[in-house]
């Protein structure tokens, strides 16, 4: 598909397809009643993706403490980015996708999904041999015997 098409509906269709559906909603309840209601859509949404993005801070923190890279965590925060700039947008149709990607489910799925396809994440391959802990009494050292070395 060309990008410059992709552009083009991304920048010019979208806002005439949510124009469409707020004149749709402004007719059958009023143009104030449409304004209240797109603006409070943007900040419930603008609550939640704090509230999320915090939580999704700390599972950062979390994993970088244990000694783990926080790939998944860190794609999260980047679908809460775009869950919020398209809550701040007015339209209905963007605050719907914005409040899907509020989900926590979908949103790790479409984060794993995402992974996956772009080929960042593989399924790791069986163990060749099991992860064996040493035993705690074998204790490796030099040793030398006494009684051998007066002969």
């Amino acid at each position: 598909m060309n990008p410059g098409f992709v552009f083009l509906l991304i920048f010019v269709g979208a806002p005439v397809v949510e124009l469409y559906f707020m004149i749709q909603v402004g007719a059958q309840i009023g143009a104030f009643s449409t304004v209240m209601l797109v603006l409070f859509t943007a900040a419930l949404g603008g609550v939640l993706v704090r509230l999320q993005g915090f939580a999704t801070a700390m599972r950062v923190r979390e994993s970088m403490g244990r000694g783990e890279i926080p790939a998944v965590e860190m794609m999260e925060g980047a679908v809460l980015l775009v869950a919020g700039l398209s809550l701040l947008l007015p339209g209905f149709i963007t605050d719907a996708l914005g409040f899907i990607c509020l989900i926590p489910a979908v949103r790790r799925n479409m984060v794993l999904w995402f992974l996956q396809r772009s080929s960042m994440i593989r399924p790791a391959a069986p163990p060749t041999q099991p992860h064996s802990r040493p035993d705690p009494r074998i204790i490796d050292a030099e040793y030398r015997r006494e009684d051998d070395s007066r002969e």
